[in-house]
């Protein structure tokens, strides 16, 4: 396996239509409609740049919607790897809903989603580095060890919390369930 790769041998491109039953009351699309093509996409992604048979998502960053997408739209969804570490990859996810009617294309949503490959016993694996080439690219690279600090400490702080909140049944807790 190469122990460096660009950015771009790890893009995955879809492009689905809007159907009526992935809208919301809002006639928009259900966010989690969009939440499950990210990782879907991303998956790919990180399979495509690690090449093994298994890549388990470690963290959502964040899913940022910027723009509703509507059922006249069709949605790509495009991710690559924007950074990685010794065992974990970063793959960046954009969202372009274009108005099928008008043409107009417009940023829906941009998102940051961590996975890990994993070898045959489900052991995480050591991925190849990555050397961006484009604007994009070099951005995403140079911002990311900053991203993965703060996934870091957010990790710790999830584990602090694990260890506080309960897993009683809520008519277990002193009281009787309302």
């Amino acid at each position: 396996m190469p122990n460096k790769k660009h950015p771009k041998e790890s893009l995955v491109v879809s492009t689905d239509q809007v159907m009526i039953n992935d809208l919301n009351n809002y006639n928009t699309l259900f966010g989690g409609v969009l939440m499950k093509k990210l990782d879907n996409n991303a998956t790919l992604s990180a399979r495509r740049h690690a090449r093994v048979k298994e890549c388990v998502t470690a963290s959502t960053d964040s899913i940022d919607f910027l723009y509703p997408i509507h059922q006249s739209d069709s949605v790509c969804v495009e991710s690559f790897v924007s950074y990685v570490g010794n065992k974990s990859m970063e793959i960046f996810c954009k969202v372009i809903a274009e108005d099928m009617i008008t043409g107009e294309r417009r940023m829906a949503a941009t998102a940051f989603l961590t996975f890990v490959a994993l070898d045959e016993n489900k052991n995480p694996v050591k991925v190849p580095e990555i050397v961006p080439e484009t604007e994009e690219e070099r951005f995403l690279f140079e911002s990311g060890k900053e991203r993965a600090e703060r996934r870091r400490v957010r990790r710790k702080q999830s584990k602090i919390l694990n260890d506080i909140i309960g897993l009683e049944k809520p008519w277990n807790m002193g009281g009787e369930a309302s």
